[in-house]
């Protein structure tokens, strides 16, 4: 049985402090990435001062929006003690870098986040490594566009990238009214994490578990050889667990993590089908896949999507046939430093 779900305003992204458990409430702060929309970050109220997951994207109006949340239940942004941040994308730990900065506010993230975290600062831009990894997948011209859009990081913003700490998977993090258990659960990024409140019922999903979408596998400046075969293990690590509320960064409060779990293991199994299906109908690279398949709930082709979205389907469908060659369907190989694909047998 899974704790019941606290009624939610209709509109997710709807502006304030939103209780969702007892001593537990969800803030939406405003991204400047229209795709997303928001990002949820969770305040927990603790006598040793609020512990915050995820911090979202460092700008102005975030912050004030943080601060105007915060003051409707009766805190200020130097009451947070501490940050636990489910993995290092700006939209989830840049605000929590910041406000260490005016606060001394203790930050910690996931230890598989240390390859990209300290990588990140190299002037080669933001995306360089995913540059890489769409000429192997055969898309040239795509990886060109990516690499002409990226500009310098933005250290300037950020004195240190690194945070005060870093959070192990089967740590437990202990607090006056309740216990919280760390469980890695790679595959979005190589650190990302998760938090569980196994007494109170409720999940603390990150990016790993999206009500509505199936998350990016593999988008950071080191990514790991087998996003996908990762990502789909930490679903079933989670599916293992007795089930709980799903408190996801994106999207509305769900009732239940099982429920959405099965859903993203569909997905992930009708995409190696149609991706196998297209490699045996002659289809050879990751690109030349992405581009026979739909895309999004509009069913778009490949080339009606905005470049950054070719890029991240070109590499889904990539780390799709990666598995597939694990599962023993498809053989790869490489040829004039393209990965091409063919059916076994």
């Amino acid at each position: 049985m899974t704790a019941s779900v606290v009624e939610q305003p209709t509109d997710w992204t709807e502006p304030g402090a939103h209780p969702v458990a007892p001593g537990v409430h969800r803030i939406p702060l405003e991204l400047p990435i229209p795709s997303l929309h928001s990002v949820n970050v969770y305040v927990i109220e603790d006598p040793d001062g609020l512990v915050v997951v995820d911090s979202g994207f460092a700008l102005p109006d975030t912050t004030t929006r943080l601060k105007d949340a915060l003051r409707t239940l009766g805190h200020g942004l130097d009451d947070v003690a501490q940050f636990l941040v489910t993995h290092a994308h700006w939209d989830h730990y840049s605000q929590a870098l910041v406000l260490r900065e005016r606060f001394g506010t203790r930050v910690r993230i996931g230890r598989g986040e240390r390859p990209s975290i300290e990588a990140f600062g190299r002037e080669r831009g933001p995306h360089f490594r995913q540059v890489e990894l769409l000429r192997r997948c055969g898309a040239d011209a795509l990886a060109d566009e990516i690499a002409g859009q990226e500009r310098p990081p933005r250290d300037p913003d950020f004195p240190s990238t690194v945070p005060d700490g870093w959070l192990d998977d089967g740590e437990r993090i202990g607090l006056a009214g309740r216990g919280l258990d760390v469980f890695a659960t790679p595959g979005h990024t190589r650190g990302h994490i998760v938090l569980r409140d196994a007494a109170a019922g409720l999940l603390f999903a990150g990016d790993h578990i999206l009500p509505h979408i199936s998350p990016s596998i593999g988008l950071e400046g080191e990514p790991e050889p087998k996003p996908l075969r990762s990502y789909l293990e930490s679903l079933r690590v989670v599916r293992d667990m007795p089930d709980t509320v799903l408190l996801p960064a994106h999207g509305a409060v769900t009732p239940s993590t099982h429920t959405r779990i099965d859903e993203l293991l569909e997905h992930h199994a009708q995409r190696l089908d149609a991706a196998a299906e297209q490699v045996r109908a002659g289809h050879a690279t990751a690109f030349e896949v992405a581009s026979a398949i739909r895309w999004t709930r509009r069913r778009k082709a490949l080339d009606e999507l905005d470049a950054f979205s070719r890029m991240l389907a070109v590499l889904e469908i990539d780390a799709h046939l990666d598995v597939l060659v694990d599962q023993g369907v498809l053989d790869g190989h490489e040829e004039g430093g393209v990965r091409r694909y063919a059916a076994r047998g």
